[in-house]
């Protein structure tokens, strides 16, 4: 049986809007079994990357690769990929029971740790609250079959209590799958990272060798 993790590369990836350029070069690696967290400032190009990554932003150049085999359009790849975006992107129509259903997630089996996902299974999306919708897309994009999972800002509109919980759900699901963590809550994101990287302003990728270290010597981290 092969227990090699399996690996997602992006290198190369060039994006510019005019004479502004937002990714220069970007390279970010991705394995099964590890989170990788992805930190910057605001405005600094994270959530272009990560749309970058899953093939749903045009960019002049870019590769990924799985494998070391280059891949097109990741996000049309069942079972690659699944991709966390800020904005909502469920239909408020549907009810929790039938978005999960929708994406082959075991709603059951989630409750048995988020008593709130029952106790609502019948409500449509475009009925809760900001934090209950965030929950639902985080949980049906954590939970889903796929090898590696881009999030953007999972913890926002959270309480914390659920951010707590989420924490242990994402290290869960880390060890079957390769996470790539973007988050405000920048101490959340150090503790759950195996490794980190850092988006420079000016759209260049380091990752961090020692990251909280690395992160005061750049001033990004100001105690």
């Amino acid at each position: 049986m092969n227990c090699e993790p399996s690996t997602l590369e992006a290198d190369g990836i060039w994006l510019q809007f005019g004479n502004q350029k937002i990714l220069q070069s970007v390279y970010i690696k991705l394995e099964t079994g590890r989170i990788t967290g992805l930190l910057g400032r605001n405005g600094s190009g994270k959530s272009c990357l990560l749309k970058s990554i899953m093939g749903l932003m045009p960019t002049e150049w870019q590769s990924v690769r799985m494998n070391g085999q280059f891949v097109e359009k990741p996000y049309q790849q069942p079972g690659l990929i699944r991709y966390l975006p800020q904005h909502p992107f469920v239909p408020p129509s549907l009810t929790i029971q039938a978005v999960f259903d929708w994406y082959g997630v075991n709603r059951d089996e989630i409750a048995q740790e988020y008593a709130l996902i029952d106790k609502l299974k019948n409500q449509r999306i475009g009925k809760l609250s900001g934090g209950e919708r965030r929950l639902v897309e985080i949980l049906l994009i954590l939970k889903s079959d796929s090898a590696f999972v881009l999030l953007d800002e999972p913890f926002s509109h959270l309480m914390p209590v659920q951010v707590e919980l989420l924490q242990e759900t994402i290290r869960q699901e880390s060890r079957r799958k390769g996470i790539l963590l973007s988050d405000h809550l920048y101490r959340t994101v150090l503790d759950l990272s195996d490794s980190v990287y850092y988006l420079h302003p000016g759209g260049r990728t380091i990752r961090l060798a020692s990251p909280e270290q690395d992160l005061k010597d750049m001033g990004y981290l100001n105690y």
